[in-house]
């Protein structure tokens, strides 16, 4: 709850996270894949979403902070593009119908804890099509023993049963963390 609040008060004004810019790696998959059904999770506030609706994609969004939804709406109707955006959590993706053919997750998986990771990764399985692929951003935890955000290589063993990893471009981030960009895919 306390987490839910404070990323409502982020948007408030315009978080770190959001840069209003969608990345070239997705701008890449869309140009190499057919348009088709896409999920984002911790869509915040549609950026990614208008990309894709503007690709050709029929394109879902889901964030559990409403203030961030309410400006994806906000956006979308701007655009004069249409999505489903919804305020709801990744963890459980309640009233969301399968199959997607992309999900794209640019900084959510990493912030949840591992019992989320686990329920993540249940509803990745049960949305994404059969041959659907997974575009997953994230930042690395350096300190496995200090509490907080960021990818382990526990977390990257819990993947490697459900998904087949592509390719993964290793970098870092702004604030100079080590990560990653990864495409999996389901088999």
């Amino acid at each position: 709850m306390f987490q839910r609040l404070l990323f409502n008060l982020w948007y408030l004004r315009k978080p770190p996270w959001d840069s209003g810019i969608s990345p070239p790696e997705l701008i890449e998959f869309i140009r190499t894949h057919p348009p088709g059904r896409a999920i984002d999770l911790g869509c915040g506030t549609g950026t990614n979403v208008i990309t894709l609706a503007k690709a050709g994609w029929q394109v879902c969004g889901v964030d559990f902070a409403s203030r961030a939804i309410r400006l994806a709406k906000t956006k979308l109707k701007r655009e004069r593009l249409t999505a489903d955006l919804r305020v709801g959590d990744v963890t459980r993706l309640n009233g969301i119908n399968a199959p997607f053919d992309l999900a794209l997750d640019i900084g959510c998986f990493h912030s949840l804890s591992a019992a989320g990771k686990r329920d993540y990764l249940t509803q990745l399985e049960r949305i994404l099509a059969p041959g659907g692929f997974w575009l997953l951003y994230a930042f690395f935890k350096t300190d496995t023993l200090q509490p907080g955000p960021g990818l382990t290589e526990a977390d990257l063993n819990l993947i490697s049963p459900v998904l087949l990893l592509r390719s993964r471009q290793d970098g870092f981030d702004r604030r100079g963390r080590p990560s990653a960009w990864f495409l999996f895919q389901k088999s």
